[in-house]
């Protein structure tokens, strides 16, 4: 799906001709005790006083989980993949299936670690998130820990898998076939009444598939219960405060952590950031008008008409709608493979080329290159696996967002969203009712809550010509956190994200993170 941006998407397209990244590691091996998800609990330290409540007005944690120690061990090694290496460690945490029941089940969380170098200077941990919904932090820290080398001489390194996510009590909702048969047979922009009944009963055979398979779980996967997590990560980890870096979703997750425990926040930078006045109607129109602004860029930075290519595109597309095309392979690319073909590129400009070549080669009736870069985007493999992490992205994001749009409501979106983007408007407007159709639990908010008072200074990273979360969502957030919380600092480029890709903005935030210097708010990165 295009409106929901996977975690490894930019790391993807930044590997696009070396193919499918690596797989998810996992963590250590759990100690006795009762567990939601069937494993096993990690055995309590000696008693501490019990964690304080919440902004959510929830009973404080006992001291049988805010006193665990983790066993930290050798990574293991995924399935047909490799560990990490011997410098990383992985481990669980415990955590409140129910965080209004604290004595009730729990689950484990995946952690991986990474510690400082120079340990007479350490600072204390640094978390991450690297967005989705869904994204397993265990999995892709250690492949990307080459740009944090300079935070990691002070910082320890941490990466989780949010819950539901992985080895965290990953939710699961089809199998291989199902997602296969899916992506080949449903028509995501439906143009007769039969695609569009058949479009909403995918929806629905999904959600159902997640409650059959997922069910105990389910309910509790939100980004609320994520950001309480993240506390009781903090406080087993034994820092006073949250050191944090969250990219992509991980700022609308860092937001609401800020705002449930706002004294808990330590030196914090968002990067990519979403908007946190949208609801998911909301995120589909910013969206809408960030991939069509990463598109004219491209054609722009190509020497070409923005508006001639865009309508060539379309035109292309509408070609593969009603006869898809061969891709030297036993499957076909339709119109739905080639959209998120066309996706995955646009979220760094190093890929532009592999986009031209895939333009170029669509044009000429190959599908060969938009297939592999859909499957690359969705989580597939060369022998036909997918990953879990769309799974997971549905759960998470329907568990959050209250609303659930009509087949109906989305039709009524197309005219407004095909003026937006006459390439990707169309599939945004659709899947504001495929995402959530039929979901069997209930979505907590319209928009996620942001505001911090007391919290110290955030770092708040917008890149103009970011494709998945607008340049505008970050000017809002920031607003949002509150007076003397967000700082705005803006980055004059391309892609999605600015840390490592932009030497000022790359400078500004090791400075921030390692002597606490916050630049003024509205500091500009060319």
């Amino acid at each position: 799906m295009v409106a929901h941006a996977r975690a490894g998407a930019l790391a993807a397209a930044a590997l696009l001709l070396t193919g499918v990244l690596a797989g998810c590691e996992d963590g250590s091996d759990d100690k006795p005790g009762k567990r939601a998800d069937g494993g096993t609990a990690s055995s309590a330290a000696s008693p501490s006083a019990a964690s304080s409540p919440d902004a959510g007005g929830l009973p404080a944690l006992p001291a049988s989980l805010t006193s665990q120690q983790p066993d930290w061990a050798r990574c293991k090694a995924p399935e047909g993949g490799s560990a990490p290496g011997a410098q990383w460690r992985c481990a669980k945490v415990e955590v409140p299936l129910d965080y209004a029941k604290p004595e009730g089940d729990t689950i484990g969380i995946a952690l991986i670690r990474k510690e400082a170098r120079d340990k007479g200077r350490r600072l204390g941990s640094m978390l991450f998130n690297f967005g989705g919904p869904g994204g397993s932090g265990v999995s892709i820290l250690p492949r990307a820990a080459g740009s944090y080398t300079t935070l990691n001489t002070r910082y320890d390194l941490v990466g989780f898998d949010p819950r539901g996510v992985a080895g965290s009590a990953g939710v699961r909702c089809r199998g291989d076939k199902e997602q296969e048969d899916a992506y080949r047979d449903v028509d995501m922009t439906p143009d007769t009444a039969a695609e569009q009944a058949q479009f909403m009963k995918d929806g629905a055979d999904f959600g159902a598939g997640c409650a059959r398979l997922s069910g105990k779980v389910l309910p509790y996967v939100g980004t609320t219960n994520a950001a309480r997590d993240m506390d009781l990560i903090r406080e087993v980890l034994g820092d006073r405060k949250l050191t944090y870096f969250g990219m992509s979703y991980g700022t609308e997750l860092g937001g609401t952590y800020a705002h449930l425990f706002p004294k808990n926040v330590g030196r914090t930078v968002f990067d990519a950031v979403v908007d946190p006045t949208a609801d998911s109607t909301g995120h589909a129109r910013n969206q809408a008008t960030g991939f069509q602004r990463a598109l004219e860029n491209y054609f722009k930075d190509r020497g070409q008409d923005p508006k001639a290519g865009t309508r060539r595109i379309a035109a292309l597309l509408k070609r593969i709608d009603a006869e898809p095309l061969p891709t030297g392979t036993d499957r076909e690319l339709n119109e739905s493979l080639a959209v998120t073909g066309i996706v995955l590129p646009l979220y760094s400009k190093d890929s532009w080329p592999v986009l031209t070549r895939a333009l170029d080669e669509a044009e000429n009736g190959s599908g060969a290159t938009l297939l592999q870069l859909a499957d690359s985007y969705n989580g597939r493999d060369e022998n036909g696996h997918y990953d879990t992490e769309t799974h997971s992205q549905r759960a998470i994001s329907c568990a959050d967002g209250r609303a659930r749009p009509t087949a109906a409501e989305a039709k009524a979106l197309l005219p407004e969203f095909e003026k937006l983007s006459p390439v990707f408007g169309p599939f945004l407007a659709w899947d504001t009712a495929g995402w959530c159709a039929g979901w069997p639990v209930k979505g907590e908010h319209d928009t996620p809550e942001a505001s911090a008072p007391g919290a110290g200074p955030i770092l708040v990273v917008g890149t103009t010509g970011d494709p998945a979360t607008p340049y505008e969502g970050a000017r809002k957030m920031a607003d949002e956190l509150g007076r003397g919380v967000g700082v705005l600092l803006s980055n004059k480029g391309e892609g999605h994200g600015a840390y490592g890709g932009n030497s000022c903005v790359t400078s500004t935030v090791d400075a921030y993170f390692l002597d606490g210097k916050v630049p003024a708010d509205g500091t500009t990165c060319s």
